[in-house]
């Protein structure tokens, strides 16, 4: 019998190696857009977070998205994924 391998994926904040299916998929589109990937299977590059605010704080602060993405990215989408992380929080 072979044992399955569980995907790892880094935290963009705290910088924790933890299963794929624990973490929120920050998503950069063809487009430019950057948005939360709740299914973690739509296209683009993908950056991933800890579901706390304060590994987002922490990836705010050190630019973590902007490393992942090859780009800078805007305060107003750092605003905009603080609610949405928010939002995610309460379900």
């Amino acid at each position: 019998m072979s044992v399955k391998k569980i995907p790892l994926r880094q935290c963009i904040g705290c910088g924790e190696m933890k299963n794929k299916k624990e973490m929120i998929r920050v998503l950069r589109t063809a487009e430019g857009e950057i948005v939360l990937d709740a299914t973690g299977k739509k296209n683009g590059r993908g950056a991933y977070l800890c579901p706390s605010m304060d590994c987002f704080r922490k990836a705010k602060k050190s630019r973590g998205l902007d490393r992942s993405f090859k780009m800078t990215v805007p305060a107003e989408v750092y605003d905009r994924l603080e609610k949405e992380m928010e939002e995610f929080g309460r379900q």
